[in-house]
């Protein structure tokens, strides 16, 4: 396996993305639609060139602009998986994964070898005689997983693995890869919308948000500390940007339209910071409550969904476009305040329940 590199600015698509991913990482990369996700796994993959930039895996130069070096997609040792399985239709599934090595050199013996090894790896062997109008999605997932490790990648993309599948099948396909990556160590970026894939799969993850990647961590630090909107909003965390300032007993920062929060955490005065906290630690209240708890936020409820067993009460959007903040509280409670949309309402949070970190460069 290898580790990745990747420079690259695409002017037509607006994207400017850095990456390193180390060997034997999976890499969870998250982001809005039409981030960057799918040009980041192209860059890689060798089927959109770069206006400048690089890739490297291991030491090996798959594209540099600066030296016209290009090598084409079939030789880069990349295999992608997207959501569709894409197995040949005319071939059964034993052919479809003996595929990979025969392309690249193995004789057909050997080639079925390969090919009855991955099937039993992702439990398939009893599919290798069918063909993919006789496989359910899930199965013919697992054919196309058999597939693309059978080539031996160095690299494995995984653009949207279980989004095409129904939610009984998907946690199979989802603990079949997480096995092959664990047991093979590889190097894997994995493009996803679901929370499940990035617990499950990921080692770390990378937030693309405007062509950028705005976030790069652990699993655990973009899931419970989360420093730009999008980590935030897959989190399901508020998250608040500002400027840090002197307060009275407490560290506190104000957003550029003048909102102060109180929160836990020492920054220097004029430090960018982000403040988070959890809508479970969001209470609502019809007017201000007089014991004045540090954060007191009035607001206009925008929209309202069932979260779990409650409901998550969102505010409108902050005037810089941002998402508002949300609340969890109880059916009974959006009852006994009459809550619906356009309703002005008062959001409380104690500061103990606020953390405060540095903000990314690229977000202030």
């Amino acid at each position: 396996m290898s580790s990745l590199h990747l420079r690259a600015t695409l002017g037509a698509r607006g994207v400017a993305l850095e990456l390193d991913v180390e060997e034997g990482e999976t890499v969870a990369v998250l982001g809005p639609n039409g981030a960057g996700k799918s040009t980041l796994l192209q860059l890689v993959s060798g089927s959109v060139t770069p206006d400048d930039g690089v890739v490297l895996l291991g030491e090996d130069v798959l594209t540099d602009t600066s030296s016209k070096t290009f090598v084409p997609i079939h030789a880069r040792g990349v295999a992608t998986l997207a959501q569709d399985a894409l197995l040949f239709p005319h071939m059964d599934a034993r052919t479809n994964v003996a595929f990979a090595p025969r392309s690249t050199g193995a004789n057909r013996a050997r080639a079925k070898v390969v090919a009855d090894r991955w099937l039993d790896a992702v439990g398939a062997s009893h599919l290798a005689g069918r063909r993919p109008a006789q496989l359910s999605g899930g199965q013919a997932q697992r054919v196309a997983i058999a597939r693309a490790l059978a080539a031996d990648p160095r690299l494995l993309l995984l653009d949207e693995p279980c989004a095409a599948l129904d939610v009984e099948t998907a946690p199979a396909v989802r603990r079949v890869l997480r096995t092959v990556l664990r047991e093979s160590s590889r190097t894997a970026l994995i493009v996803t919308h679901d929370l499940l894939d990035v617990v499950a799969l990921a080692d770390s993850v990378a937030v693309v948000e405007g062509g950028r990647v705005v976030e790069r961590g652990s699993v655990a630090e973009v899931l419970t500390a989360p420093r730009s909107e999008f980590g935030a909003r897959i989190a399901g965390i508020n998250l608040l940007s500002g400027r840090a300032i002197d307060a009275d007993d407490t560290t506190a920062l104000r957003t550029d339209w003048g909102v102060t929060v109180h929160g836990s955490g020492q920054h220097a005065a004029g430090t960018p910071v982000v403040a988070v906290f959890s809508p479970a630690a969001v209470s609502v209240h019809p007017v201000a409550p007089h014991a004045s708890p540090r954060n007191v936020f009035e607001v206009v409820v925008e929209e309202m969904e069932v979260q779990g067993s409650g409901i998550r009460v969102r505010s409108r959007p902050h005037p810089d476009g941002s998402p508002g903040i949300a609340a969890d509280i109880t059916p009974a409670a959006v009852s006994d305040l009459g809550l619906e949309p356009g309703r002005s309402v008062f959001f409380v949070v104690k500061s103990l329940e606020v953390a405060l970190h540095p903000a990314l460069p690229s977000r202030l």
